[in-house]
Formats: C-alpha cells, structure tokens, sequence
C-alpha cells in the first residue's frame, strides 16, 4: 500500500508541466522529476534548504493574489451563496478530489530518521503544516469565489490567473503562473522525498528489493530508493493525463488514509498508544474517507480499486511463498 504513494501522487508533476509549457507538459514534467530526484540525491539539508524557498514565494504570491482580490470593485460576497445546482453528491466528490491536496502533511513522519529530536519535532510539525495549509487554502477559495462565482470558477483551466485579470491586475497573472508551478514543484520535492524513505523502510522490511535500502556513505540519503522513485514517477509523467490522474491518485490516498484510521484500532494504552478515544475516532475517519473514496468518478474508482487489487495479489504471492519455503 504504501508503495504506491508515488503512484498516487502524479498529478503534482503534471502541473508542473501545465504550467511552465503547456504544449509540452509531458516532457517539463520529466524534466522537473529529474532536477529534482538529483537535489534530494544530494542530501536533505539541500532538499529542507529548497523546500523553504519555494513555501516562502508561494505564501508571497498567494497573499498577494488573495488581497488583490478581496479588496477589488469586483468582489462580491453573494457569489459566496450556495446555488439550486449544488447537491450532496457534489459535494463529496469535490472533497474526495481534494483530498489528494492535503495528504502530504503525512510525509513529515518518513524523515524521522534525519530530523533533530524526532520525537518533540514532528508531533509539532505536522499540526502545524495542516493548520496552515488550511487558513491558506479557504483564503484563496473564498478570494476566487468572490471574484468569479462557482461556476466560471468551475470552468477554469488557470483559477487564480483569471481571478487575477477579472479584477484588473493582469501583470500579476504571470506571477500567479510561476507561483503556481513553484508550488507544485515544491509538493513535487516533498514527494520524492517522502516516498523515497518508504521504499527504505518497506525494503528493510523485505517487502520490497532488499537492495533498494542502501544508504549513501557521502550523502547518507537512500539513493537506490531515490533513484528508482525518480524512474517511476518520471514514466508516469511522460505518460498519464493530468485530470486523470487527478482522480486517480485521490481514490489511492483516499483508500491508504482509510486503512490507516483502521489501524489505529490497534493501538494499546499498554505500548504506549493513545486514549482509547483516538482508535474509535480512527473509525470515523476509516468511514469517511471510504465514503468520499467511493463518491468519486466511476472511472477513477475503478483504476485505483485495480491498482489496489493488483498490489494486494502480489502481496499475496509473496507471501505464500516465502511460507513455503520457511517450511
């Protein structure tokens, strides 16, 4: 299951590409994996050094595009009321096609092993990267809305470029688009990282290529896990179709997510676990996610539901044999 994190995740890369060339997004996007595989094959102080840069333009870029906005002639909160065509249904498949934008606060976890004071520092980190996360999403959702309406919103290919030129300011749309591209290959940086050092663990633990959880002497990064994750993610890229994608990768982190709310019933008081009161929490969540999971587009359900299945029999097969030939 958590192999497939990469997987699911493509459609970062994508947008990247859709940004920067879009005639050419395929081959960006290629390029994007590769510069970046080689920064986080250099060591993580360079990827964290990298990674404060981008979230700090973006910040930069979206505060100006969400103040541009609310304070503009063309802002108007009654485009915030909730129209006859929106139903129930609607809005669940709009959450389950989010979800995939605030899985990666989940990452900070895999990079115990190269963080200060692990334990004190992601306890911290992680509340923290979804707080902001969220004050910064409902700011830009709120400033597109009241500039455009749900429904030329809904028709958008480029959002915050075209709230941007509703209100006037069309020097900031190239501003907006470079933002956007940074910020995807920021989401981009933190993904290799993450999946990287879960193709470590799990091949520790044997379940993938023993091989792939070397460490580098000089860089002390896994950089045969690095490396084939770049591969992976690059293939996906020069490939797939990023609204595809999109709906792919939201079932996946949908179908992990659920899987680990269930797993939090097995948290004991007696190994250190959590008030009991978390695992059954974790139940809440294992219903929800299935809930939005399932409410996706048909297409998209049926693609993840394979990948799933596929991954579920290999794991299988594996199994099997390595009981036989423990007897």
């Amino acid at each position: 299951m958590r192999a497939c994190g990469g997987a699911f995740d493509q459609p970062l890369v994508l947008t990247v590409g859709s940004y920067v060339w879009p005639g050419q997004a395929h081959a960006v996007a290629v390029a994007a994996v590769v510069a970046l595989t080689a920064v986080n094959y250099a060591g993580v102080q360079k990827a964290a050094w990298l990674t404060r840069t981008i979230v700090a333009v973006v910040l930069a870029v979206l505060t100006a595009v969400v103040c541009t906005a609310l304070t503009s002639g063309q802002a108007d909160t009654v485009r915030l009321d909730i129209g006859d065509d929106a139903s129930f249904t609607g809005v669940l498949q709009a959450a389950g096609l989010l979800f995939f934008a605030f899985a990666g606060y989940a990452r900070i976890a895999t990079l115990g092993e190269e963080v200060r004071d692990p334990g004190r520092t992601i306890p911290r980190a992680i509340p923290l990267a979804l707080g902001i996360t969220l004050v910064a999403y409902a700011a830009v959702a709120v400033a597109a809305l009241v500039v455009l309406g749900p429904r030329q919103l809904a028709e958008a290919t480029a959002p915050l470029s075209d709230a941007v030129r509703a209100v006037g300011a069309d020097w900031l749309a190239p501003v907006v688009r470079a933002g956007a591209a940074l910020a995807a290959l920021g989401s981009l940086l933190a993904l290799i990282l993450g999946v990287s050092r879960t193709t470590l663990a799990m091949a520790r633990d044997r379940h993938l290529p023993h091989a792939l959880a070397a460490v580098h002497p000089k860089f002390k990064v896994p950089h045969r896990a690095e490396l084939v994750v770049g591969a992976v993610v690059a293939a996906l890229a020069a490939t797939a179709d990023v609204r595809g994608a999109i709906g792919f990768s939201s079932f996946g982190v949908l179908a992990y997510y659920a899987i680990a709310n269930a797993s939090a019933w097995t948290l004991a008081l007696a190994e250190g676990g959590p008030p009991r009161i978390i695992p059954v929490a974790g139940l809440a969540g294992l219903a929800g996610c299935l809930v939005l999971a399932f409410s996706l587009p048909l297409t998209s359900v049926l693609s993840g539901a394979a990948v799933l299945v596929c991954g579920a029999a290999a794991y299988g097969v594996r199994r099997t044999l390595s009981a036989r030939r423990a007897l």
